[in-house]
């Protein structure tokens, strides 16, 4: 007989955990995992990262899942691996190789080449994608062996710096630095890349090292983490402001911050700006964010009476994580 399963307890979490995505999960499975250890009742990403890419995640909890979508626009930092002469189905190692290919290219050619995908370049996003098509996503219709037209997106190449290299021998590849915007494929970029150089290629490493504001010396193991008890984890959530750099703060009076969190517009001395954190005094709390429009500090996304009472009541300040635990 199978022992019966412990019911975990759930309890409110609100805020982001950096979390350094293993090799070989999903995002959702260590999202997932995280959620357990925090045993926090709602959870959610910013964004995905393939199962065999590493780095930062941040995962939100709570009343920090209205802000997500805010960091879906951040520009990404990626290490990343491009196996050069060997082209797969996927774009990856764990796809079935379709071609191989003489690399037969020069090292002026390499510079030569990546300087053309410098700047603002258009891509055509991969079949497997979590891109979604008539809303199926397009790594769906490639398990069922059909490709759909995709239409080019344009995305930035900010920075594309060569790490290392080797043009000969058995496994012949580069390592790139990509700073890039968002909506950038680095699969793609790989393959693009690989192809200009006449030997086709795919990506045998990637990892993710900045997104937005966070870096990966900032974030968590799932293995520490699982090492931590409780009160450790829940110290290294980080508060849900985090998630808007940028915003212009305003503060507001008790009446005008039950009247704002009402839905109702306040109207004061704030210049027009599109991007606004919006706090309560007495105790400070994040009410949520707004823009400003002559004069009037219009809302948007809220968060709850009862969300920010659960805050202020858990608020211990963050510690920084020991670096024997990334």
């Amino acid at each position: 007989m199978h022992a019966p399963r412990t019911r975990v307890q759930r309890r409110p979490v609100h805020g982001v955990l950096l979390l350094d995505k293993p090799l070989g999960l999903s995002s959702n499975q260590a999202l997932q995992k995280a959620k357990w250890l925090l045993r926090a009742e709602k959870a959610g990403h910013t964004g995905t990262l393939d199962p065999l890419a590493t780095g930062v995640l941040p995962l939100c909890f709570g009343a920090a899942t209205k802000f997500s979508q805010q960091h879906l626009d951040a520009d990404k930092t990626y290490e990343t691996t491009v196996r050069l002469g060997v082209k797969t189905s996927t774009g990856d190692a764990e796809g079935e190789v379709l071609s191989e290919r003489q690399v037969a290219c020069s090292v002026g050619t390499v510079v030569e080449v990546l300087d053309r995908f410098m700047g603002p370049i258009r891509q055509i996003p991969p079949m497997h994608s979590a891109l979604k098509k008539d809303g199926k996503a397009l790594y769906e219709y490639a398990r069922e062996g059909e490709t759909v037209v995709r239409e080019p997106r344009d995305v930035v190449i900010h920075a594309l710096e060569l790490l290392d290299m080797q043009l000969q021998g058995d496994a012949p590849f580069l390592c790139l630095h990509v700073h890039c915007s968002k909506g950038t494929y680095i699969r793609t970029l790989g393959e693009d890349i690989a192809e200009a150089l006449g030997c086709g290629g795919h990506l045998s490493a990637l990892r993710r090292v900045v997104t937005g504001p966070f870096q990966a010396s900032q974030c968590v193991t799932l293995q520490a983490l699982e090492a931590m008890d409780e009160d450790q984890r829940e110290r290294l959530v980080q508060p849900v402001e985090v998630l808007l750099p940028g915003h212009t703060p305003v503060e507001l009076g008790p009446e005008d911050a039950g009247r704002f969190l009402s839905g109702l517009r306040r109207r004061g001395p704030w210049k027009d700006g599109d991007h606004v954190a919006v706090y309560g005094l007495q105790p400070r709390a994040l009410l949520g964010t707004a823009h400003v429009q002559g004069g009037e500090l219009i809302p948007g996304r809220l968060l709850s009476p009862l969300e920010i009472q659960q805050i202020l009541e858990k608020s211990p300040a963050p510690v920084p994580l020991p670096a024997e635990q990334v």
